[in-house]
Formats: C-alpha cells, sequence, structure tokens
C-alpha cells in the first residue's frame, strides 16, 4: 500500500504541462494515445481502489468456516445463536426487533436500554475500538448486559458477521449509530473515517438490502453537515455542501450514499442530525466532559473565540431528548419495499434535526461546571484553530416537531447536573460506579 501511495504521490508531481511539443490535436495517433492514457488512469483508479478494499476488509474473502475469531472473541455456534436470539426476543407481537450498531457508545447504550425497557427486542453490535477509553464502553457494556441487551463484539464492516445476524435474527429495524467520531482527530486518522462512516455504512446496507424481508432503518448523521452555512437556525431544506470537516463529510456523504440505496434497492431509512449530544456516560472527548475532568485536577482549559473575537456557541442536546427522537423515528419508520435487493415500489426517506434549539455559549457552559464543581476554572481564550470546528451550531426542529412528536424538555444547567453527578460517582471508585 505504502508502495502503491508513493507511486500515486509520484504522479501527482508530474507537471501538467510537460513540454512544449504541441501535436496535431486532428491526428489519429494523439486520438488513439490520449483514449489509451485515459483507459491507463482508470484502470490504475479502479486497481486502486479495489486494492484498498481487499486491504481494509479482509472480509470480503469467504469465511473459512462457521466459526471465525474476532480479536480474542468467536462468534458463531450453537451457544453464541442462543444468545443472540434471546437478546432480540420482543416481549409483544407489536414489539420491534432492533439491531443496534455502536451499541457499547454513548448514544447506543441509552437507546439499546430504553427499547430493551419498552419489550422490544434489542441486539447490540461494537467493535470496542481505542478512539478513547475502551474501559468506559465496556463498562456500558455491564449495563447492557443487566438490561438483557448482547453485545456482538465485531466490525461493521465484517460483512459474514453482519450476514450470519440477519440469519440468525430477522429484524424489523436497524438503528445505526456505529461512527467514527470526532472533528479534530480526522486530521490525525483520516482512513477511520472513510472506513467506518462510509465503508461501514456500505457494507450494512448492502447485508439490509439483501435481507428478505429488508428492515426499516434509521441512522446517526450529524449537524456537522450543515459546515459553514450561515444561515440559523439549520433547517433540514439548508445547504449541506460546504463541510468544514473530513467527518462533516463523511456524514455527507453518507446522506447521498442513503439516497442512492433507498432510490434503488426501495430501503427505508431516516436519518437524524444530532445536535453536541451530552449526559451521564458521554464521550469523553467532548468539551464538557473534558472540561469537568481538568477542572477537578486543577488544570487550565482552553477555550476558543471565533476569528473576529465572537462567541462560540453550540445547542447542546441532552441525552434522554435524543433517546426519545430516536424511539419515535424508529416507531414513524414505514416498512422498506424491496425484497432479497430488488425494490419494489418507492420507499420513506427522511432526515431530522434533533437539537435543543437553544445555542449556549462555550463560556457559558464552563460557568455552570464551575458552579456545579464548586471550583474555579482556569480560563485560557485562544482563537479557534482551523481544525473543522464551526463557530456555531442552531437547530431549526420544527419537522421533527410536526412528523416525530419531538420536543425536547431538558435545559444546559439539569443536563449538567445530571452529568457531574454521574461523573463523580462514576471515577469516585465507590460501589456505585456502574449504576445507571
Amino acid at each position: 500500500m505504502s508502495q502503491l501511495k508513493t507511486t500515486i504521490s509520484r504522479l501527482d508531481d508530474l507537471p501538467s504541462t510537460p513540454g512544449k511539443f504541441k501535436p496535431d490535436k486532428h491526428t489519429p495517433y494523439v486520438q488513439r494515445l490520449r483514449l489509451h492514457s485515459k483507459i491507463t488512469f482508470w484502470s490504475f483508479f479502479v486497481a486502486f481502489i479495489l486494492l484498498f478494499f481487499f486491504l481494509t476488509h479482509p472480509s470480503a474473502a469467504p469465511p473459512s468456516s462457521s466459526r471465525r475469531a474476532l480479536g480474542s472473541d468467536t462468534w458463531g455456534g450453537r451457544e453464541w445463536e442462543r444468545r443472540v436470539s434471546r437478546s432480540a426476543r420482543k416481549r409483544s407481537d407489536s414489539g420491534l426487533t432492533v439491531l443496534v450498531t455502536g451499541a457499547a457508545g454513548f448514544v447506543g447504550t441509552h437507546v439499546s436500554v430504553a427499547l430493551k425497557r419498552r419489550g422490544d427486542g434489542v441486539l447490540g453490535i461494537d467493535s470496542f475500538n481505542h478512539y478513547y477509553d475502551p474501559s468506559l464502553k465496556r463498562a456500558r457494556e455491564k449495563l447492557l448486559e443487566r438490561a438483557g441487551v448482547f453485545v456482538v463484539e465485531g466490525d461493521i464492516n465484517d460483512a459474514s458477521l453482519l450476514q450470519k445476524l440477519f440469519d440468525v435474527v430477522a429484524f424489523t429495524h436497524v438503528m445505526h449509530l456505529a461512527a467514527q467520531a470526532g472533528v479534530r482527530y480526522a486530521m490525525q486518522n483520516p482512513g477511520s473515517y472513510v472506513n467506518s462512516n462510509i465503508a461501514g455504512l456500505v457494507n450494512l446496507l448492502e447485508v439490509c438490502k439483501s435481507a428478505n424481508p429488508q428492515p426499516s432503518i434509521v441512522w446517526a448523521s450529524s449537524s456537522s453537515v450543515y459546515g459553514l452555512n450561515s444561515k440559523v437556525p439549520f433547517s433540514e431544506k439548508d445547504r449541506t455542501d460546504q463541510p468544514a470537516s473530513l467527518y462533516a463529510a463523511t456524514k455527507k456523504a453518507g446522506e447521498e450514499i442513503a439516497h442512492t440505496y433507498n432510490h434503488i434497492y426501495g430501503l427505508s431509512i431516516t436519518g437524524l442530525r444530532f445536535f453536541t449530544v451530552y449526559g451521564p456516560w458521554g464521550r469523553p472527548d467532548m468539551a464538557y466532559f473534558f472540561f469537568t475532568k481538568d477542572i477537578l485536577k486543577g488544570k487550565p482549559i482552553t477555550i476558543f473565540e471565533a476569528s473576529d473575537h465572537g462567541t462560540v456557541a453550540r445547542d447542546f442536546t441532552y441525552i434522554d431528548d435524543i433517546v426519545k427522537g430516536c424511539l419515535a423515528a424508529l416507531d414513524t419508520a414505514k416498512k422498506s419495499t424491496g425484497s432479497g435487493g430488488k425494490k419494489k415500489g418507492p420507499a420513506q426517506l427522511r432526515v431530522f434535526n434533533l437539537g435543543n434549539t437553544a445555542p449556549i455559549p462555550v463560556t457559558e457552559l464552563v460557568s455552570i461546571l464551575e458552579k456545579l464543581l464548586k471550583v474555579k476554572a482556569k480560563r485560557q481564550v485562544l482563537p479557534m484553530p482551523r481544525n473543522g470546528d464551526v463557530k456555531f451550531t442552531h437547530a431549526n426542529i420544527s419537522l421533527a416537531h410536526r412528523e416525530l412528536g419531538y420536543r425536547p424538555t431538558i435545559d444546559l444547567e439539569t443536563g449538567l447536573k445530571k452529568f457531574v453527578r454521574w461523573y463523580l460517582n462514576y471515577y469516585s471508585g465507590g460501589k456505585k460506579k456502574s449504576a445507571w
């Protein structure tokens, strides 16, 4: 792969006009030469894509047996299938049977527990990667186990594993929350975003479109797709073609891919654009989380301001409100219209903002944390770097309110109070460490 990248780099270094000789453009020889050059380029390009796919998708090769290793874990076998089936069993005929990807993640854990508590069948899948402390994900996994949710350890790029899950369980719905998150990390590891947010999504949709019956799909897009859009509040009708980060670009690409699979295969797909989700069991890479950690340790915290010395603000949305929106999207999702990869009619395609409609300056967030923690923060105010962050986010949720009955109720101070209580309890080392 490195040799291939070097070759591409060298090709990119070639001047666009390597010489002054300009042959007659009407000469048949030149036309044949140009055609040959185009064929050569596209052949090389296609070969590169195929090579990248097979190097990053080892699961594309047929499995050697019905039981395969995933790190230190395995899947397959009678006992494994029994656990999968039991977790996915719903309590009533009217309940849903949901595959939740990214189940050990922040939103995934809360959504899975909420679904299970109301009687739906839930099966989780998560790769437990090391983007942030995996011990937090393992602690969430224990919560899910106590709630009766089995989390299969595996990658959504493993087509054989996903196919096996669909062979064992006839899922009515998929809640796709697995993704490489974070705006700034994309500058360090861009490949992880392409692999998870694009290739992983395509792999999942491929399995879903071939299922019989096809499930309805609800998946997590992001408010980041609004990018450099300056019109506020952000509406689903606004332009989303100016991403400010690679993360945003992969989520925008995901929305276009969703449109394609809806159009061609009849998959019912609903995209949810989350706005800065926070709360207990949250992600350590989020500002409210590491601000809390650093304030308690007496470390300086960095607060960014816009280039014009303007305020940086976010539409902070409490996790319980997001969960309500996710469940409403699942409940109102219409059935897919395809079967075995063949479309039989138009299918539902939707996208909704899930926010709080009240952008709060980051400085105010810090002030609330100071009050709750009873510790004065050591603030450092710096200009916002060009790392993909945007100055503000602000959700227009009128469509979600009308179609989903979505109505956020938790204000920032109330939500942060719940988070701080959980944080102090979880990191105190006390007996209540695993409490919800």
